[in-house]
C-alpha cells in the first residue's frame, strides 16, 4: 500500500506562497544539476524587447521523444532562473530508468502489466477511458499499470503507466493508449509544493482547453496602476508596441485562471500571435504567471531552440491576418472584470492550499491522483498529478471530453467563421 506523506505542519514564507526563499532554491537545485544532465542554464530574455526574465536550461541527455532545451519565466531574473531548473528536473524524472542516460534510481512505484479485466479484480485501478482515449479502447489488451495515492479518497490506486511518464514506450507486449504529454507533472522544494503546482496546472489546462475549444475567453481583466507589479508588466508589452490582453477564463471551480494574449502590432508576425496561461489560489499570482509565459512563449519563438517549437513555420504559411482571425476572440472586446473583484482563496501553508483544491473538486471528479516520481538521490521532488476526465485539448487535438460543455459555445455566423477564407 502506498502513502504520500504530506506534512500539515510546513508554512509559506510570511507575505508569500513559497516554503523556501529564492536563494536557498538556487543553494539546492543547482548543486544537483550535474546529476540530472543539465550542462546550462542560459539567460535568453535579450532576445526580445520586452525585457520580462525568461531563460533557458540545456540537458543534452534527454531520452529519446523528449525535448532537451527547458524554458523558464518569472517576473525577476531569480525567479525565471528557477522555473528553467524545476522545468528540468521534472523532465529528467519523467522518463524511465530504462530510458534515463543520467538517473538509474527507479521512483518507489510498483508497475505491472495486465489488461483492465484482470487488474481490476485484484487492485483498485482508474479507467483508461477517464483519460480521454483518442479512439475508444479495449478491456482486455494488455497495459502497463503504474501505482498512485487518490488525495481525494485516500487510498492506492493504479493508472495507466502512459499517463505517468514522458516519453513513453510501452514494455513488452502492453499497448501505448494515446501521445504521453507533462501535464501534471511538477517539480517542488518539498512534496508538497511538487504536489500543489501539479494540480493547478491541470486545472490550468482544463479552463484553457475549454476556452479554446468553445472560443470563449470569459472577461478580460482590466488592470490599473493600483494593481503594482502586474500592472507594470503588461505595460512593458505595451511600452514596446505588442497588444496583450489577460482574460479571465470561465470555469466551474472557482480557482482564478488567467490567459495573456499578445499581438505584436508592430511586426505584425504571426508567429508573435502567442499567449500564456497561469492558475493560482491567489489571483495576482495567477496574472503575473500568464503575463510571464506569454513573454516566454515571444522568447522561445525568437530562440527557436525547443524540439517541439515547430510552430513558427506553419503560421508563417497561414499568415499573420488569417491567424489573427482564426484567434479573434482572443483579441475583441467583451465584458471586463478587475483584479480586485476576484477572491484571493489562498491560504498560509501548501497543505491548506492543496485542501482547499480537493474540496473544490468534490463532485466535480471522483479521484485526485498523485504518483511520486521523486528519486532518493535527487534533492528535488517530481511528481504526477491526474484528474480524470480533465480536458486536455489544448494539449492534445484528439482527446475531447464531456467536460467541454461545462461553458457555453461560442457560435460563430457562417460567413465570419476564421476559417474560411476571405475575399480581397
Amino acid at each position: 500500500m502506498t502513502y504520500l506523506n504530506l506534512d500539515p505542519s510546513l508554512k509559506y514564507i510570511e507575505g508569500t506562497q513559497r516554503v523556501f526563499n529564492e536563494q536557498k532554491t538556487l543553494e539546492v537545485t543547482e548543486s544537483s544539476l550535474k546529476s540530472i544532465g543539465v550542462t546550462r542554464i542560459a539567460n535568453i530574455t535579450d532576445l526580445d524587447r520586452v525585457g520580462i526574465p525568461v531563460y533557458s536550461a540545456i540537458r543534452p541527455s534527454a531520452a529519446k521523444g523528449a525535448i532537451s532545451v527547458y524554458s523558464g519565466k518569472g517576473p525577476t531574473h531569480n525567479q525565471a532562473r528557477i522555473s528553467a531548473i524545476m522545468e528540468s528536473f521534472e523532465r529528467c524524472l519523467a522518463e524511465r530508468a530504462t530510458e534515463n542516460m543520467d538517473v538509474k534510481g527507479e521512483p518507489n512505484l510498483t508497475n505491472f502489466i495486465d489488461t483492465y479485466d484482470n487488474a481490476v479484480q485484484e487492485h483498485t485501478v482508474l479507467s483508461p477511458q477517464s483519460l480521454l482515449l483518442p479512439e475508444p479502447g479495449s478491456s482486455d489488451i494488455l497495459m502497463e499499470w503504474t501505482q498512485s495515492f487518490d488525495i481525494l479518497n485516500n487510498e492506492e490506486c493504479f493508472v495507466p503507466s502512459n499517463a505517468v511518464y514522458h516519453p513513453y514506450n510501452p514494455p513488452g507486449r502492453s499497448h501505448k493508449l494515446f501521445r504521453s504529454n507533462t501535464n501534471g507533472l511538477a517539480a517542488g522544494n518539498v512534496l508538497e509544493e511538487a504536489v500543489l503546482h501539479g494540480l493547478l496546472e491541470v486545472i490550468e489546462r482544463d479552463a484553457l482547453s475549454m476556452a479554446e475549444f468553445n472560443r470563449n475567453p470569459g472577461k478580460e481583466l482590466i488592470l490599473d496602476p493600483d494593481d503594482g507589479f502586474n500592472y507594470e508588466l503588461v505595460q512593458r508589452f505595451r511600452d514596446e508596441g505588442i497588444d496583450i490582453r489577460i482574460w479571465l477564463l470561465e470555469h466551474d471551480l472557482g480557482i482564478p485562471t488567467f490567459v495573456a494574449a499578445t499581438d505584436d502590432i508592430k511586426l505584425k508576425d504571426p508567429a508573435m500571435l502567442v499567449m500564456g496561461a497561469g492558475s493560482h489560489l491567489r489571483p495576482d499570482i495567477a496574472v503575473r504567471r500568464a503575463v510571464s509565459e506569454a513573454a516566454q512563449s515571444r522568447v522561445v519563438q525568437i530562440h527557436g531552440a525547443r524540439e517541439d517549437t515547430d510552430r513558427e513555420s506553419f503560421v508563417r504559411q497561414i499568415g499573420y491576418d488569417r491567424m489573427k482571425r482564426m484567434n479573434r476572440f482572443w483579441y475583441e472586446d467583451g465584458d471586463t472584470v478587475k483584479l480586485e473583484d476576484i477572491k484571493d482563496i489562498s491560504t498560509d501553508s501548501p497543505i491548506t492550499n492543496i485542501e482547499t483544491i480537493i474540496n473544490m473538486l468534490k463532485g466535480i471528479t471522483e479521484r485526485i491522483l498523485v504518483s511520486d516520481l521523486s528519486r532518493a538521490d535527487v534533492s528535488v521532488p517530481v511528481v504526477r498529478v491526474i484528474v480524470p476526465e480533465f480536458e486536455q485539448y489544448t494539449l492534445d487535438r484528439e482527446r475531447i471530453g464531456a467536460r467541454m460543455k461545462v461553458i457555453k459555445k461560442r457560435t460563430i455566423p457562417k460567413n465570419e467563421r476564421p476559417w474560411r477564407k476571405h475575399k480581397r
